[in-house]
């Protein structure tokens, strides 16, 4: 995910000559240049652009869409995009976008839940100046809302209900300047525990009662249901990598005044909180996964942090972007050591996985779960086959980084929720590789794999021990070394993943995945940014200046993609896939080039499917989710004010496609300087949550609304019409939205 806290991805870096997009498309093999049984002629084959670019990613656009598939339509049509030009026309300055929600005709949205809401007993208000304390933090909606999912209660027939369930919410960041009412104000010598506190405080997972009374949406403040899951809720490690040497870090006793440390170690067994929760998953027996994304950024240090390949902790913070300067804005070492990885180096190991979260249960301790592998987690989307196997499929978020799955050892039982507790447990994490021909291999990450270098995963010195299972922890707690070493493909930001409904006669294993960007992509390798990961683990994250090749097409890819696969045999077990590029991300009428140093065009215009052609162009795709009725929805993650590459498509929106056509409409427009993320509906498709993130990002403690002041700007009460929105600084928040007819959302 962009914004101040997060990694920045517009480095400005050489251009140099790269090989021919044509080039690279026309190594496809003439018996793949169409995906997985589409059908598709040569004549078809043809008209959709042919053997290049185009043609490449159109093949199943170019095929009719099959009625058997039952895909129920896309039913409003295309809202504006929120460009500046449009702001202007309208009375507003020229140096935004308009600051506030659009939806379709048709459509009402309302605020839901925001940051500093009272979610749980004993929470209070939000007074709009940020002078809550770190403990009336904990008991407030957290900030920076991303991923979500609507957990229905059931009815007194068993079946799930559409007025009444929880909302479980990660709280992915914080911006400082406006969490506190003077900002950390560290040169003024006020950044206090209590401010780190209650920056721990907003991160986490918020999981709020939601219920429909009268046809009002309202968070039942008093629920017993209320929770916060903060960076101190105390965690069990549970997988082959718990008790590991490397997941013991210095044991602290954490109190709201420090983090006393013990002069002990922790067993491996238990950690202290969750960190930069960005997309997220579920589970087919009804839990919640928490993905721990960029959590290197909480970790800084006074000091210099070893990063030196020659220790394993140093090649560690080396490959996962450890550093004495995190991302520059929390400084939670000043006042908890807890996160200086120099005095406390084991501590980072413990943040980079999958948790797992009762949502029904309040009591229930959040479990990492080690099997799935450690790296910065954006989504775990499961798919359940028909013989009741179950994979989750994963994207880890930095540039040049991977596509995972996990395959659990057991089956799914659907009658016993019980017998499926610790599935996530044990089972096989592939790593994905992607050829040019359009199909795939899954690379299993275990001891006996075979290398690039041609020497097994358990001879290769990053990951050698006593015996197998010591072995089996290494890889998981090293997963982006051991992905290096097998040889798997580097992509543009591999961010949510999502599967297609197997409905109306659709019955492939059909998964989605969104590359959100990559500006390194296509420039000139050097002996500090090489062209792809060293199969050794040594590779600073990031730092790689890779070429394009079939799966990642687009030299500097500012506008990024959408790649989508197919298990062979329909199953999640397979271990081969086929794979196409679903869209191309880009704006119809730029004029933007590569420069003359490229031998290939980048064609910045991308190829998305829409009537009339611009009216859904949209960029850096990131969110993205199939609703129970087939439509895919995508949600965009750029600057967000309608400025430079993006002058033309504006802020960021949300968009619905047809997977069979690649048609798609543009639902939802945001607010300035915001990101939309997050989205979930009830049970019958007639209630919609949408997540704003960030509004107003880069504003400063002295004018926290020079960018932007929604909610309130656009609403004075939220969606219950009775907490008040109160002025003062923009809030990241939860919109519910309804159809006026009371219809399914997007027909």
């Amino acid at each position: 995910m962009k914004g101040a806290s997060h990694p920045t991805n517009d480095v400005t870096l050489s251009q140099s000559s790269v090989p021919s997009i044509r080039d690279v498309i026309d190594a496809v093999e003439a018996s793949r240049r169409q995906f997985i049984k589409t059908g598709l002629s040569a004549t078809a084959l043809a008209s959709a652009g042919g053997l290049t670019l185009g043609g490449l990613v159109n093949t199943v656009q170019a095929a009719p869409t099959p009625a058997t598939l039952g895909f129920p339509g896309i039913g409003f049509e295309s809202v504006p995009a929120n460009t500046r030009a449009l702001n202007v026309s309208q009375g507003g300055s020229a140096t935004s976008t308009v600051d506030r929600i659009t939806v379709p005709a048709g459509y009402t949205a309302q605020v839901f839940v925001s940051w500093g809401d009272a979610i749980m007993p004993g929470g209070t208000a939000f007074t709009g100046t940020a002078s809550e304390t770190a403990a009336q933090q904990a008991k407030q909606f957290g900030m920076h809302n991303d991923g979500m999912h609507f957990f229905p209660f059931a009815g007194t027939n068993g079946a799930p209900l559409s007025d009444r369930g929880v909302l479980a919410v990660n709280n992915e960041y914080t911006h400082e300047d406006i969490l506190f009412t003077d900002g950390q104000n560290i040169a003024g010598g006020n950044y206090t525990i209590d401010k780190t506190r209650k920056s721990q405080n907003a991160h986490g997972v918020s999981i709020v009662e939601a219920r429909r009374v009268n046809g009002k949406w309202s968070v039942v403040k008093s629920s017993p249901y209320g929770r916060r899951i903060t960076a101190n809720t105390p965690c069990r490690i549970s997988g082959p990598a718990a008790g590991h040497a490397l997941m013991k870090a210095k044991a602290y006793t954490i109190t709201d005044t420090g983090s006393v440390a013990t002069g002990g170690t922790t067993n491996g067994l238990t950690a202290n909180g969750t960190i930069n929760n960005c997309a997220h998953g579920i589970t087919p027996w009804g839990t919640y996964l928490a993905c721990e994304e960029n959590f290197n950024g909480n970790f800084s240090s006074d000091s210099a942090v070893p990063t030196s390949t020659a220790t394993e902790v140093g090649k560690l913070n080396r490959r996962y972007g450890i550093s004495s300067t995190g991302f520059g804005v929390y400084n939670w070492h000043k006042n908890d050591e807890r996160f200086d990885p120099v005095k406390n180096p084991n501590e980072p190991h413990l943040f980079g996985w999958v948790v797992e979260i009762d949502p029904y249960n309040p009591r229930s301790v959040p479990v990492k779960r080690t099997a799935m592998g450690r790296f910065k987690h954006e989504s775990a989307q499961f798919v359940v086959d028909s013989q009741n196997n179950v994979a989750f499929y994963m994207g880890d978020d930095e540039r040049n980084e991977y596509i995972y799955k996990f395959v659990c050892a057991g089956k799914f039982n659907p009658t016993n929720k019980a017998a499926n507790r610790d599935l996530l447990d044990s089972g096989t994490l592939y790593v994905a590789r992607f050829d040019a021909n359009l199909s795939g291999q899954w690379l299993a990450l275990e001891p006996d794999t075979i290398g690039v270098n041609g020497q097994a995963l358990r001879d290769n010195p990053n990951f050698a021990g006593a015996n197998d299972a010591e072995v089996k922890a290494k890889i998981l707690i090293k997963t982006r070394m051991a992905a290096d070493a097998v040889g798997a493909t580097m992509m543009d930001r591999p961010e949510w993943t999502g599967a297609r409904p197997r409905i109306g006669g659709f019955d492939e294993v059909e998964v989605y995945c969104t590359l959100t960007n990559n500006n390194r992509r296509g420039n000139a390798p050097t002996a500090s940014a090489p062209a792809a990961n060293a199969a050794d683990g040594s590779t600073a994250a990031a730092s790689a200046n890779p070429p394009v090749d079939a799966a990642n097409p687009r030299a500097d890819n500012d506008f990024g993609h959408i790649i989508r696969w197919r298990e062979t045999g329909k199953t999640v077990t397979a271990t081969s896939f086929g794979w196409d590029i679903f869209a191309q991300a880009g704006d119809s009428i730029t004029t933007k080039t590569l420069g003359s140093t490229y031998t290939g065009a980048a064609n910045y215009q991308g190829n998305i499917f829409d009537a009339p052609n611009g009216s859904a162009d949209y960029g850096a795709p990131d969110g993205l989710w199939f609703d129970p009725f087939g439509r895919l929805w995508v949600q965009t993650d750029q600057v967000g004010d309608g400025s430079g590459d993006f002058i033309n498509i504006g802020g960021n929106m949300m968009v619905c496609a047809d997977p069979n056509t690649g048609e798609t409409r543009r639902f939802m427009t945001a607010p300035n300087k915001c990101e939309v993320t997050g989205v979930t509906m009830t049970p019958d498709g007639k209630t919609m949550w949408v997540g704003i993130q960030h509004p107003g990002e880069d504003a400063l403690s002295g004018n926290p609304i020079q960018f932007s002041n929604w909610p309130q700007n656009q609403w004075a009460v939220e969606a219950d019409g009775v907490t008040a929105l109160p002025a003062g600084r923009p809030r990241s928040s939860v919109v519910v939205i309804t159809k006026d007819d009371g219809g399914i959302i997007g027909s």
